[in-house]
């Protein structure tokens, strides 16, 4: 069990480590995306945490390619996993990760890569410690989300199955998720490239959220740009004009304090990635990094802040998704 100590720290530091003092029914991963400056590269680097509900453990390290869709999960013993509970700092047998840059000694991507502008995260408060708002402080959640790094630029080269690929001038991603288990059902989608502002992240997720016996649906979309952090949650009382799912596209009109955002994400086929259920880590949801996401940013007064497509993006749609739409907020 954690101590209060260890939960405040978390609190302060979603980046960190959460696992210490929890020995099952946990899990805890960072999604690392690294792209090459001409997109002709697209990964998707996941090292993390398993606990069963058996006090067994697991650590891992996957991979996705996200042009191609293939993806590999790479097993560790738990005593290979080492990570500091105040700073962003992991290490999985050879692989480290940190605020300084990856290195990655696995089958698809060997080398270095260092992190040449420094991490942007999620801004963290008292009150507000993170992208989940003041739910951030509620201990009960089935699962805690925070944003690393909105954007950050790449050096370096790595052995791509062999070959060596420069990342000179790439852009970078890091996002972390954990917990007990990933919701029932989800949306998800990120992106930080698009050409319309070469510093302009997007993240935006609706889940089913289990509170108090019940559920209800939860949605987090932080938009970076121009040098400002606009935000839709379900926290700040933002409201959702339109949500739809269907086999080719997800469709997403949300509006409230820092104006009206429309998404149109298209769905491509993807890899399957390992994610945590309650007993084990399941093969079971399809990911990719080569979706496209139309967007318009219009301001309260009725000004276009931002328009165009995103790409290079991370889309994943899993689970219920009809009980997900079916849900009130």
């Amino acid at each position: 069990m954690r101590s209060p100590a260890a939960w405040l720290r978390g609190v302060r530091h979603p980046e960190a480590f959460h696992g210490d003092g929890v020995d099952r029914n946990y899990f805890e991963g960072w999604y690392n995306k690294l792209v090459s400056a001409d997109r002709a590269q697209r990964w998707a680097v996941i090292p993390g945490i398993f606990k069963g509900p058996d006090a067994s453990a697991e650590a891992f390290v996957q991979v996705l390619d996200g042009l191609e869709g293939r993806s590999w999960y790479h097993r560790f013993d738990a005593q290979d996993f080492h990570a500091d509970a105040s700073r962003f700092s992991v290490r999985i047998g050879p692989n480290t990760f940190d605020a300084t840059g990856v290195t990655l000694d696995l089958p698809q991507l060997r080398g270095r890569l260092d992190y040449t502008t420094p991490l942007v995260p999620w801004p963290v408060t008292a009150t507000a410690p993170g992208i989940m708002g003041w739910y951030g402080l509620v201990p009960f959640m089935e699962c805690f989300h925070g944003i690393v790094s909105f954007g950050h630029t790449l050096a370096g080269t790595l052995e791509v199955e062999g070959a060596p690929v420069s990342f000179d001038g790439g852009r970078g991603y890091i996002e972390k998720d954990w917990g007990q288990a990933f919701p029932a059902g989800y949306v998800w989608m990120a992106s930080n490239h698009t050409d319309a502002d070469p510093e302009a992240s997007l993240i935006a997720s609706v889940a089913i959220i289990p509170w108090l016996r019940r559920s209800f649906r939860g949605s987090i979309i932080g938009f970076r740009h121009g040098g400002r952090l606009y935000r839709w949650t379900t926290y700040n009382r933002s409201r959702e004009t339109r949500l739809q799912v269907d086999d080719t596209h997800v469709r997403w009109t949300v509006e409230g304090p820092d104006g009206v955002l429309e998404l149109d994400a298209e769905r491509v086929r993807g890899g399957l990635l390992h994610a945590p259920l309650r007993t084990a880590m399941h093969q079971r949801v399809e990911e990719t990094l080569d979706a496209r996401i139309r967007f318009r940013h219009v301001s309260s007064d009725g000004r276009v802040l931002l328009e165009g497509v995103a790409e290079c993006a991370g889309l994943e749609v899993f689970g219920d998704t009809e009980r997900l739409l079916a849900l009130s907020r």
